[in-house]
């Protein structure tokens, strides 16, 4: 369950409501007080990054991703990141 930890505090308690909404993203909207399709995409950030930590990636290429999905940086800035940190590793 480590997938759970590497959630942000914050996406940890909308994954508590969302079970204690019996998973009603419809519920979710109404006591967040934002619209459905912020939910969603809230929801599938969620996903990716639970897709991102079964993927049994390094820790440091899932920050980096994990940053991409978080739209913090680009993709391509995150594969070149990823590339020279190998570089730097194989020497």
């Amino acid at each position: 369950m480590d997938w759970f930890f590497n959630l942000e505090k914050e996406e940890q308690e909308f994954l508590k409501r969302f079970i204690l909404a019996s998973g009603s993203l419809k519920q979710l909207a109404k006591e967040y007080e934002v619209s459905y399709p912020t939910v969603r995409i809230r929801v599938d950030k969620i996903i990716e990054k639970i897709k991102l930590s079964d993927n049994n990636r390094d820790t440091f290429e899932i920050n980096i991703m994990q940053m991409v999905i978080d739209e913090k940086i680009s993709l391509d800035s995150a594969k070149e990141i990823i590339r020279k940190h190998k570089e730097s590793i194989d020497g």
